[in-house]
């Protein structure tokens, strides 16, 4: 399925997004800066992307860490999944936080988290008085696993 997604660079050397096989679901962010960034242990650095979207009405744009770069450098978004609402038009940036014990450089061009654009649904909230049963219940933070 192929959804429209509107996208302007703010810079010249801006990457648009791009994804690494033919069924990825995340498209590939890119830093965009003039010089590389370091990031300190358990520390956040705001990296650019230069890029700003228009994401379609009903659907969200979500931000996940890349597998490689939480695995190999320890860097992951602060947030853990960030979300781009239709409404926004500002610059895409990514919060990159170093879990790791030493300080970790980030290069122009280097690709720094991943886009997956999905349709989400809108609440209606009904207050209630009771909620109904089910066999679970209550149960929650590991109860399912427990016999």
């Amino acid at each position: 399925m192929n959804t429209q997604v509107n996208i302007k660079k703010l810079k010249e050397n801006a990457i648009i997004p791009t994804y690494g096989t033919e069924f990825s679901a995340g498209a590939d962010l890119y830093a965009c800066m003039e010089n590389t960034i370091t990031i300190k242990p358990n520390q956040t650095e705001f990296i650019k992307t230069g890029i700003a979207l228009e994401v379609p009405v009903g659907y969200a744009g979500l931000i996940y860490a890349r597998s490689g770069l939480a695995c190999k450098k320890g860097l992951a978004p602060a947030n853990k999944v960030g979300v781009i609402d239709a409404d926004y038009r500002g610059e895409i940036m990514v919060a990159l936080h170093n879990h790791s014990d030493e300080a970790k450089t980030i290069e122009p061009g280097e690709r720094i988290a991943q886009l997956v654009i999905t349709p989400f649904i809108t609440a209606v909230f009904n207050e209630v008085n009771e909620l109904s049963d089910t066999v679970r219940g209550e149960g929650g933070f590991g109860s399912t696993g427990k016999k």
